[in-house]
Parts: C-alpha cells; sequence; structure tokens
C-alpha cells in the first residue's frame, strides 16, 4: 500500500527493548489530564480510545497489522486488539523492568522516538499508553509475542505484579484492557456512535485494514466491521452520497514526495458549503496546517490560472479561494516520518515543507485532469463565478441592512433584550420561538446575565440559501447582529457575545420545526458555535400536576406517571388535575424561570458534532430540495416518534 513506502522496509528485528527511550516520568497526568487528553468529559474519555487505537495503527502504517478490534466488554470497559508485533517484552536496559511496563509506566516512551521502531506515527508524543494507564481505575495487556502470552494488571498506574508468561499461542499482537477512572472522568459511559465514527474514518484513511466494533453490553449489543479498498475515495463518494456531484467521479490523487506519502480526494457537487477534512499520519487536524494550506492556495492558483489560460476568465477577472471551494467534498491525507503537532491532541499540522509538497502534487494531478476533462473545468469555473457574484451581493445586502437599521453603529435588534453582563463566558441568549414566549422570558429572567431574543414568523430554510438570502431576512440578520461573530467566512468567534445559545421552542411539531430550522443555520453559517459547545436546546415541561396547592412539573410521560403517584401518597382515589403545557406562550414568567430558565432547575441539551459527517447529511435529507430522500426518511422513522399533537 501507498501508505507504507514513506515507512522503511518491514523488519521485525529492528524492533526490540533498545527502541524503548525514556524522556520523563508519569506523575503529571493524573493531576492534570487536560493536558494531556484535552478534556475529562465525554471527549476526553473517547480519546483514552483514540490513543491506544493509533498505536494499532501505527503497526499498520509500518506494515506489521492489519486487522484492529474494539470490543466495548459487559461490565463497561473497553478492549483493544491489534495483530501487530506486539509489545517488546524483554528487560529494558536501563530502566531493569520490561519493556511493557515502561511504555505503560514512564510518561515519554516508545518505539517512536529513535527512528528505528516506526517511521510513520500519529503517536509520536509517546503519551498514548501512560496517559490511559495513568487516567484508568484498572488496566491489563496481554502481548503475544514469540510464541509466548505475557500478562501484566495495573491499578490506577502502578503494576500489580511484573511482566509475566501465562502461556503459548501462535498468534501475535497485543491487548489492551482498560475502566476509565471515576475519580477522573466526569462520565464513564461509552458511546457506540462516537467510537464507531472514529473507528469508520480510520478505516477509510487506511486502505485495506480491518477494524471490528462490538458493544457487549447488556441491551445494547452491537456489530460493525469497516475495511474499504478505495480509502479516501470511498470516504469522498460516501459523503457526497445524497448530493449531486459535478464530476463524473470523485478525482483521486496519490504521490510520494520527499518521502512523506500524500493522498489527496476531492468532488464537487451543486450545494453552496464546502467541507474539507485534513489528517496528518490518521490523525485529524481539526484546526488544519500547513497540509491543508497548501491544498487550498494551490486550488485557487490552479483554477485561476486554467480559467484565464482558456480565456474563461478576463483578464482582470479572478475568483476567490472561497469561491473555489463552494460545494467541494475534499479529503487530504499525508503521512509523514517527522510531523509537528501543535499539543497533544493534535489538532494542526505545523511542518511547513507540507505546504510545498502538497501544493506540488495537487498542481501536477488536478492540472492534468483539467486538461483531460475541459468540460468539468467550465462547469468547476463557472460553479465558482456564480459564487463570487453571489458572495458580492450578499456584500451588497450586508451593508444595504446596516445603512437601513443603523445596526452599522452597534446598535442591537428591536427584538433583542439584552442582559447586563459584558463577559461573554457569563452570558446566555435564549431564542426564543414567538413573542408571547419572549414576552414571558423578558420578564422571568434574571437580566443580570440573561438576554432574550424572540423569533416570530415562518423561518427561512438556509440549506439551500446563499449569503445574500441570509443578510436580507429579517428572521435570521438579528441573529446574526446579536451573536456579533458574523457568518461563513467572515465569522470569527471570538467576537462572540454570549457563551450559551439557548434555544426555546414549544415541545411540539412546530417547535421541533424551529429548533431543526435554527440548527441548520448554525451548522452551515456558525459551525465553530456548535463544535465548541456554545449552541443548547432548552427543554420546557410536558405536564403541570396539581394536587391542592401543590404544583409540579413533568419532562416526560414517565416522569408524569412517577410523580402523580408520589402526590398520591399512596391514595389511589386522590385526585391529581394533570395539563398538558400546550406550548411556552401559556407560562406565566414565575413559571418559565421555575422550570425552563433557573440555571439551578433548568434542564439543558447541548448540541454537539459528535459526527458532523452524520449531521450533514441529516441536514441535506431533512431541509434539502430533494423530496425523496426525505420523504423515505419520514416513512423509516415514523413508528419512532413521541410526543406529537395531532
Amino acid at each position: 500500500m501507498a501508505e507504507n513506502t514513506a515507512a522503511h522496509e518491514p523488519n521485525e528485528k529492528d524492533y526490540d527493548s533498545g527502541e524503548i527511550q525514556v524522556l520523563e516520568g508519569l506523575d503529571p497526568v493524573r493531576k492534570r489530564p487536560g493536558m494531556y487528553i484535552g478534556s475529562t468529559d465525554e471527549r476526553g474519555l473517547h480519546h483514552l480510545i483514540s490513543e491506544i487505537v493509533d498505536n494499532s495503527v501505527d503497526e499498520a502504517l509500518a506494515g506489521f497489522c492489519d486487522t484492529i478490534e474494539v470490543v466495548i466488554t459487559p461490565e463497561g470497559a473497553v478492549s483493544v486488539t491489534d495483530n501487530g508485533r506486539g509489545i517488546p517484552t524483554d528487560i529494558h536496559p536501563k530502566e531493569g523492568v520490561s519493556a511493557v511496563e515502561v511504555v505503560l509506566t514512564k510518561l515519554h516512551a516508545g518505539g517512536k522516538f529513535g527512528g528505528g521502531g516506526y517511521k510513520v506515527s500519529g503517536g509520536l508524543h509517546g503519551v498514548g499508553l501512560s496517559c490511559v494507564n495513568a487516567l484508568s481505575e484498572w488496566l491489563e495487556v496481554e502481548v503475544c509475542r514469540n510464541g509466548k502470552i505475557f500478562r501484566q494488571r495495573y491499578q490506577r498506574g502502578k503494576p500489580m505484579y511484573p511482566l509475566k508468561e501465562v502461556g503459548a499461542t501462535e498468534k501475535r499482537g497485543t491487548r489492551v484492557t482498560f475502566y476509565p477512572d471515576g475519580e477522573i472522568f466526569e462520565t464513564l459511559d461509552f458511546s457506540y456512535d462516537i467510537i464507531r465514527t472514529r473507528l469508520r474514518e480510520v478505516a477509510y484513511l487506511n486502505k485495506g485494514v480491518k477494524i471490528i466494533l462490538k458493544d457487549l453490553r447488556p441491551g445494547r449489543e452491537r456489530e460493525d466491521e469497516f475495511c474499504y479498498k478505495g480509502g479516501i475515495l470511498d470516504y469522498v463518494e460516501y459523503l457526497n452520497r445524497d448530493k449531486t456531484t459535478l464530476l463524473p467521479k470523485a478525482l483521486y490523487i496519490e504521490k510520494q514526495h520527499n518521502d512523506n506519502a500524500i493522498e489527496i480526494a476531492m468532488q464537487y457537487n451543486d450545494g453552496y458549503n464546502e467541507t474539507i477534512y485534513s489528517y496528518a499520519n490518521n490523525i485529524n487536524t481539526e484546526e488544519g496546517g500547513s497540509h491543508l494550506d497548501g491544498f487550498k492556495n494551490s486550488l485557487t492558483k490552479i483554477i485561476n490560472d486554467y480559467a484565464k489560460e482558456h480565456s474563461i476568465l478576463k483578464d482582470e477577472e479572478r475568483v476567490s479561494g472561497d469561491d473555489v471551494r463552494e460545494g467541494l467534498t475534499a479529503i487530504i491525507s499525508v503521512k509523514l516520518t517527522d510531523p509537528q503537532f501543535e499539543g497533544q491532541t493534535k489538532t494542526k499540522l505545523g511542518n511547513s515543507e507540507m505546504r510545498t509538497s502538497v501544493a506540488k502534487v495537487l498542481t501536477e494531478g488536478l492540472g492534468t485532469y483539467l486538461e483531460e476533462n475541459p468540460a468539468v473545468a467550465k462547469t468547476i469555473i463557472e460553479k465558482a463565478v456564480s459564487a463570487s457574484r453571489a458572495r458580492e451581493a450578499a456584500r451588497k445586502a450586508r451593508e444595504s441592512v446596516r445603512r437601513k437599521t443603523g445596526l452599522e453603529s452597534g446598535q442591537m435588534p428591536e427584538k433583542l433584550q439584552d442582559c447586563n453582563e459584558r463577559d461573554a463566558a457569563l452570558c446566555e441568549l435564549y431564542v426564543v420561538e414567538g413573542d408571547s414566549a419572549g414576552g414571558s422570558a423578558i420578564q422571568g429572567r434574571d437580566s443580570r446575565f440573561q438576554a432574550i431574543l424572540s423569533m416570530w414568523g415562518k423561518m427561512l430554510n438556509v440549506e439551500k440559501a446563499r449569503a445574500d438570502k441570509i443578510y436580507g431576512n429579517d428572521k435570521l440578520y438579528p441573529l446574526i447582529v446579536a451573536l456579533g461573530t458574523g457568518i461563513g467566512s467572515e465569522f470569527n468567534i471570538e467576537k462572540l457575545r454570549y457563551h450559551k445559545i439557548i434555544i426555546m421552542a414549544d415541545a411540539d411539531v412546530d417547535g421541533a420545526h424551529i429548533r431543526t430550522l435554527l440548527l441548520t443555520f448554525f451548522f452551515r453559517y456558525m459551525r465553530p458555535l456548535i463544535e465548541h459547545g456554545y449552541v443548547y436546546s432548552a427543554v420546557p415541561p410536558l405536564y403541570k400536576l396539581t394536587r391542592g396547592k401543590t404544583t409540579r412539573v413533568a419532562y416526560s410521560d414517565e416522569e408524569r406517571d412517577k410523580i402523580s403517584a408520589e402526590m398520591r401518597e399512596g391514595n389511589p382515589n386522590v385526585k391529581i388535575d394533570i395539563s398538558r403545557f400546550k406550548g411556552l406562550g401559556e407560562m406565566d414568567p414565575h413559571e418559565l424561570w421555575e422550570t425552563t430558565m433557573d440555571p439551578e432547575k433548568r434542564t439543558l441539551r447541548r448540541i454537539t458534532l459528535v459526527d458532523a459527517e452524520k449531521a450533514d447529511h441529516a441536514f441535506g435529507v431533512l431541509m434539502g430540495e430533494d423530496v425523496e430522500p426525505r420523504k423515505e426518511w419520514i416513512e423509516k422513522n415514523a413508528r419512532f416518534a413521541i410526543n406529537i399533537d395531532i
């Protein structure tokens, strides 16, 4: 496989305890876990699995592993097994203990520092296994190597006994099983869907590697298997599966440049949004870096140069990078010998040479493709020109709206009742459906930190709308101004005025529609708000239960029945008045505060993007112009609908 060529000629004799180099101790991990895995919430919890899987993938990149299995055990632990060489089991020449124990107890220890163990690796910081060990209540490692089975168990990072031989085997590889520490993490409940998304991504990035996922928890049993011969080419086509594409087939470019392996897959669709994912040694570089910069800059130059050479654009005419990338779905995957990431979570690639390498590879590959497919080239350029004109229209629309409303002076929208606090981290914006509910929210709120923006009437479906339509929309533009960030390419999260944006809509079909429209808008034009965890959905109560002067509320049918039984106090003849809230506007200010707005009592659901591709697909199906996919989705999922007013 091409991704192996950037490594070295496989030689098992190269890999022994001498390749394990120790840089420093393990103690800081439990004290400051966020420094090493990003956080101690759900995201940090799942990062533990990624650290172990990355080690197995490194074995695959080196040419020694083709199968990885991840199992959620019945008790909620996670086991990761590969058929690689197995961690070296001999005694480390410097540390005096097994190499297995060294990599599990020393912070910066691994086969990735000296150059002999691995040439291409995602886990170059050498903290993967040791971090997982330090942050686990218990961990067990089993190594099959040289015909023998070795095992060792740890308790909160401390070995319970030395590595010991426990049997014979013809297999080889490593199995790591761990149970995260409840003293460290906010939750210990692994999400199958989050793990599934990451493993599918890993399989796309490493063509031919089989990855198996199993959930053995009682009542939650599931299993998936991923293996893609086409790699990232299959990935792009999967992302575009529900879209009308402009290229007959996704373009795939694969080439070596300066000992680095570069893969690019790309395909245009007729939509208005760009979807570009970049990776370095299988790590999702969410903040981009030099490889993504090289791709974007080169793409813009290639399209403009081709258009001018073939007189599609006038002499002074030029399309911008944003215009060129409209409707583009692309994957950039690089595998390099000495990656420089920013921080342990590896969200940005810093290697400056990758900018030139990716640009050169794309220029050669895409340039040739355009020359051989002039009709496709013309279609792409015409789409970019159309995007450029729409962007200019959006600018004029934005300026026009600002002049008409006086908002260029910093004036806030009429429908916004702002809070007194100016520290964005402490501020909340409630986006409320309807003037009636908005009035109650304004009266019931804590004006020190809670702002209210009332929405009314039919909201714009932005799935098939460009920015010029949004700036001119009387429902969405006040929201844009209130948030302060701008939209699309102008978006700047540093200007955000509220760190909690709470959608408060009725618990019925209309309310669900409003939420979907708003989330579509945030997803398409303000996605970092969701990525940073700033968007929430309020959970209003469904029922009011009254017995005499005692009143309680319930948020579900199950809670209604439970509260009703409690209020009867064992007497089935006691009358309990149960009424269904028809909407937020029906609540008085005190009720709305007590049930939906009081930080001490309310329930908020944070909107997350654990699977951006899945969200992209859902919004495309539900909010796009094509009726048939939406009809199929409704027919498939109608049986799951609850709490729908008829």
